[in-house]
Order: structure tokens, then sequence, then C-alpha cells
């Protein structure tokens, strides 16, 4: 946040989930009633300067409460790659709640994409949803770089590696249920207004991971093909950001949706 000409440092924040996980996360103040919760990508932080980039750019329209989900950053806990992580988004929009703020954005890269989804599907209660280089579908395994992201998920040397390398913690049982695939629950987001961004040059996921995901949305929904877009919060560029931020700022402008209308109120955690 700007003020005076000065960069203000986000307010720190302390949340417990409701499995009793701290979760690590910052308060960018906004002048609007409009807060976005920034959901990072696998091994990311919201402490990473393009996250801390991100966040300055969707501040000019509103708060914004960036987290470090489970077993990353500073937060508590372990990875569990997609599942639980839905718990630490509901904490972020319980203290958004609190904070005042009447609108919610999930805006989610990569992993934080697929959290997003499924949190808007099966929890609702936000006013906007928006993934950038988002997952349709688990287990996907067509490109290198995937086959690495396995690797690391999957083989114990795997986990020491991500471990040292980025801090990263990583849960070793693995899914048990398999959580709901994003596509398969893209469909209860509406009549919340769903974005789905992707890059024509994703070497993580090719664009029919966005295809997937669009196709099973319903209204009101938008995909965004973005030229020579690579993946996720690296790739993502100041003026993508301020896009984003536009969009959502109009999307959430119109009456609330049914949805949110209907949300049962955040109980009171511990922050």
């Amino acid at each position: 946040m700007i003020h005076h000409g000065r960069v203000q440092p986000p307010e720190p924040l302390t949340l417990y989930t409701a499995d009793d996980v701290r979760i690590d996360a910052g308060h960018l103040h906004g002048a609007d009633d409009l807060c976005f919760v920034l959901a990072h990508g696998f091994t990311c932080s919201w402490r990473q300067p393009a996250l801390r980039r991100i966040a300055a750019v969707l501040n000019r329209h509103g708060g914004v409460i960036g987290l470090d989900f489970r077993g990353h950053g500073r937060s508590g806990g372990h990875s569990t790659v997609g599942d639980r992580e839905v718990l630490d988004v509901e904490a972020a929009v319980a203290a958004a709640r609190r904070r005042g703020y009447r609108r919610i954005a999930l805006t989610g890269f990569s992993l934080g994409g697929a959290v997003a989804i499924r949190y808007a599907a099966l929890y609702g209660g936000v006013d906007a949803v928006v993934t950038v280089s988002a997952p349709a579908r688990w287990y996907y395994r067509e490109t290198v770089p995937m086959r690495r992201v396995h690797w690391v998920i999957e083989k114990r040397v795997g986990r020491m590696v991500v471990r040292l390398a980025r801090g990263t913690r990583i849960a070793s049982k693995g899914w048990d249920p398999v959580p709901e695939a994003p596509h398969e629950v893209a469909g209860r987001i509406a009549p919340t207004p769903f974005l789905i961004v992707h890059g024509d040059a994703d070497p993580f996921f090719p664009l029919d991971h966005a295809h997937q995901l669009y196709g099973e949305a319903a209204d009101p929904r938008e995909l965004w093909i973005e030229p020579e877009f690579g993946h996720a919060e690296t790739a993502a560029s100041p003026d993508l950001i301020k896009r984003i931020g536009a969009w959502t700022s109009a999307a959430t402008a119109l009456p609330r949706s049914k949805a949110a209308r209907e949300a049962p109120e955040a109980a009171p955690d511990r922050e």
C-alpha cells in the first residue's frame, strides 16, 4: 500500500485453521470494501518478491491478504498439495471478514488456483474467483516440469530435496481419499464470477487444462489465453495483474452472488 509516497509494509498475521495449523499471512490495507485473498503456487510464499509485487498492484483496487499454505514458508504443518489447503484459505477469508471487507476475491496461482477453485466450489461465500495457470486435473505428468514435481512429492529423497532447497515440507502419506479435481467441481462455482487465465507458453500445464476448466464451469465465466505467457506468479507481468484487478473490481461491483449471500457468517478464530 502506498501512503504519502511511501510503500507501507504489510500487517503481519498469524492465523489458525479449523484443524489447528498455524498459517503465516500478511495484510495490505485497502480503501475499498474489496479484499483479494492471494494464494501462491507450489513451493512459493507470499513473502517472495514476485508475490509482493502482485499484491502491491492488486492493492490499488482493494485490500490484500497473502498467505503461506501449510508446509510453506513460515506456516506450520505439511503441504497436502491441494487437499486440506482449502482450510488455509478459509482462515484467510475469515480474517478478511473480521477486518470489515464485504467483497472477497480469491486469486490463485498454479496450485493456489486449484485450491481457490475447490474452496469456492465446496465452501462458497466469496464474490469472485481468479485462477492463473491452474491445473484442471491431478496426477498430470505429460510435461518434464510436472514429472519433476511428482518426483518431489512422491519420493522420500524428493521431499527431502525440496525441504532443503525451498523450505517446503510435504506430507509423506499422500491422499486418502483423493480430493475432488478442480475440473470436477468447477461447475459449482457459479453464480460467482470466475476468471481463468492461462498462458500459451506454460511449460507445466498446456492450454487443454484451461479449456477443460472453462468447459466444465458455468456462467458467469471468462477465459483469457495470454500470448507468450509462461507459468504462474513468476511470469505474471504488471499489466496482466492490473487487468486482473480491474476485472475483479468490475465483477464484484455487481450484486453479490447467491452463493455469497447465503454463506454463513465466518466463526471467529484465533490470530
